[in-house]
């Protein structure tokens, strides 16, 4: 019994932090830094998977850049080894994923994005754990695919099972997920301002004060946790410092590469999700576990033709920046990347698409900066500094977050002066983006399911809702008559009852937008207002409050569009229930305070009703005969009784109710 005691202040203390993280400020930010700690852990994990697999098969911790060279461990395979690795890759990993979480087949960013938009945060807890071995195996074993997709899936799914685990609400989770996503940036690139705004802008796609400032500790919490174990030396450490343009002249030459990169990115893309539809064409009705295994052999092909592709390939984007490939070489290159990554991804791998569409954006910046270079000489600038252009404008163009591309490179390159052409190059690419494309390279694979985050997200479903969507529309609209100054005696409505009310409505035109009729209907409304059409020449419909929310649960939960919706879950309250009381007459609460009353043992009144309207109560609140009073009762309903409907009221709604 004493035992039993003794947990119990422990309880209360452990009630009393959990509530706290849940609910203050402070307690956010501390949830925040914890999840910085794993996002952090896990990139240093995650990389070192990675280079552990890649020195398995090929006997390096990194391998591709020196060309047609076989695995150290297996020298007797020659170049036959570049097809067998993927292939057995892929009878790796392949069975793992569809067994365990198939939500980490591919490219890990949508599915993240999804949670956060529809799930509220939730991702399943063995995500973390398949996705950084899938992802570990598919790049060890020559994938054409990045580490940071996984990095973001990894610390996503670690955040989401911690904020479940603590029990936080819906609107902390997804700021915690997109925590966990802009630490595992922060901590790949040793980037903390990118991993802030990638978490805010590409996962959790806001950008309030809460949020970033929940973010930002976690990004820096994350970056400072890898640091010792990564390095803390800027991701292009061959980049040359101070390149700037030669005269603004030259920011001419940046708007056209901009607008160059606008529309390769949009074409890797519609590469990556061609060959994607080519390969489900393809393989339809036979096993997923399987399809890995067979399209190795297509990575491997890939790979035997142009072995630069195996992996990563950060190692060849330094030698690239560093002059050692020809012109010609530079455009190969970029094509083999954009070919070898939508195979890696259509086969079933499992691996990002941030690192290649720097690739690509690095080898066509180069290749720009060497054309301008032969062109107009020296006035053209380094050929380097069009390589950062490059990246910041295909990555842009591709994934439509300028902010993250801005940060990215600046902190890439360790260089702040490129702030300037960046950001040119950014706000051209994103704007030639949306000409051409309505998803990016993540948000194309939901819309492709039907989910369209710009329409799931609540709070721009939300905006977007009018009076004129939301009302009630009148069978027939009713013409305004014009303003007649004749004297009018008016309806007789005597012979069929006494009016109680008379008033002068307010009106509400169809483009006004739900918030404001929101706010009328507060202040005005009671049963309801006209809409008035946009000319203001007639009545097409009543608004009232139920039609408004009717229409927000539409909005934001789609499943209630459809011809039979699902039942509502229910949640009920343990050991409660609600008990409506009219005040009688002559009632002996009738007239006295509410803290006066003597109400039924175990019972509290929570609200009332007087007039049509419901009030909150307090201690100084009169209770009146005729007020409807809500009272949360303690204890099981004794009897099934049916509620007494008051006299004069039918089944009948009222018009818009």
């Amino acid at each position: 019994m004493s035992a039993v005691r003794d947990r119990r202040p422990a309880r209360a203390a452990t009630a009393r932090i959990g509530a706290l993280a849940r609910e203050s400020g402070l307690g956010l930010l501390g949830l925040a830094l914890l999840v910085g700690v794993g996002a952090g852990l896990g990139a240093v994990v995650f990389r070192f998977l990675v280079n552990g697999i890649t020195w398995v098969f090929t006997g390096h911790v990194e391998f591709g850049q020196g060309g047609w060279v076989g695995s150290a461990h297996a020298p007797w395979l020659g170049l036959a080894f570049l097809v067998l690795a993927p292939v057995i890759g892929g009878a790796l990993h392949g069975p793992l994923v569809q067994r365990f979480a198939r939500e980490a087949r591919g490219h890990g960013v949508p599915e993240v994005m999804i949670a956060v938009a529809e799930r509220g945060g939730r991702i399943r807890p063995q995500v973390a754990a398949v996705k950084a071995l899938a992802s570990a195996l598919t790049i060890g074993s020559g994938g054409s695919v990045g580490r940071e997709g996984p990095i973001v899936q990894i610390g996503s799914a670690l955040a989401s099972s911690f904020g479940q685990w603590v029990r936080v609400p819906e609107h902390r989770l997804r700021v915690l997920v997109a925590c966990g996503a802009g630490g595992g940036i922060a901590a790949t690139f040793n980037a903390p301002i990118t991993g802030v705004f990638f978490g805010a802008e590409i996962i959790l796609r806001e950008l309030s004060a809460e949020a970033l400032f929940a973010v930002m500790v976690s990004a820096m919490v994350a970056d400072a946790i890898a640091i010792p174990f990564l390095g803390a030396e800027r991701f292009l450490s061959g980049f040359p410092i101070g390149t700037a343009l030669r005269g603004p002249q030259d920011y001419l030459l940046v708007a056209v590469l901009a607008v160059l990169a606008a529309f390769i990115g949009q074409g890797f893309s519609k590469v990556l999700y061609a060959v994607e539809d080519l390969v489900d064409r393809l393989w339809r009705g036979r096993p997923e576990w399987a399809r890995p295994v067979v399209g190795g052999v297509a990575v491997g092909l890939v790979l035997l033709a142009l072995p630069q592709m195996y992996g990563v390939g950060y190692p060849v984007m330094f030698k690239a920046l560093a002059g050692d490939y020809a012109l010609w070489f530079l455009v190969v290159l970029a094509i083999g990347k954009v070919v070898a990554t939508s195979v890696t991804l259509a086969v079933g791998g499992s691996g990002g698409v941030f690192a290649p569409s720097l690739f690509v954006g690095l080898m066509t910046g180069t290749v720009f900066g060497e054309i301008a270079d032969h062109v107009f000489g020296a006035a053209a600038g380094d050929p380097a500094l069009y390589a950062a252009m490059g990246m910041a404008g295909v990555f842009s163009a591709s994934t439509r977050a300028p902010l993250t591309a801005l940060a990215s490179v600046v902190e890439m390159t360790g260089d702040f002066t490129l702030a300037l052409p960046v950001m040119l190059t950014v706000g051209v690419s994103t704007a030639v983006s949306r000409q051409l494309s309505y998803g990016t390279i993540y948000t194309t694979k939901l819309l492709r399911r039907g989910q369209d985050l710009d329409r799931i997200a609540p709070w721009r479903a939300f905006l977007q809702l009018t009076a004129g969507t939301t009302m009630r529309p009148l069978p027939e609209a009713l013409d305004i008559p014009s303003r007649s100054h004749a004297k009018e005696s008016g309806p007789d409505f005597s012979r069929i009852g006494a009016v109680r009310l008379e008033r002068n409505p307010q009106a509400v035109f169809e483009s006004e937008s739900v918030t404001e009729a929101l706010r009328q209907l507060d202040e005005y409304g009671r049963e309801g207002m006209p809409v008035v059409s946009s000319d203001g020449s007639r009545i097409t419909g009543w608004i009232t409050a139920p039609s408004v929310l009717r229409s927000v649960r539409a909005a934001l939960l789609p499943e209630s569009r459809s011809a039979t919706p699902p039942a509502a879950s229910s949640s009920p309250l343990p050991g409660f229930r609600v008990v409506e009381v009219e005040i009688a007459p002559g009632a002996p609460v009738a007239g006295r305070p509410v803290a006066d009353v003597d109400w039924p043992a175990g019972s509290a009144p929570v609200s009332f009703t007087r007039a049509g309207r419901v009030h909150s109560v307090s201690k100084s609140t009169v209770v009146e005969a005729g007020d409807v009073v809500n009272l949360l009762v303690r204890g099981e309903r004794a009897a099934t009784t049916e509620p007494r409907r008051p006299e004069g009221l039918s089944e009948q709604r009222a018009p818009g109710r």
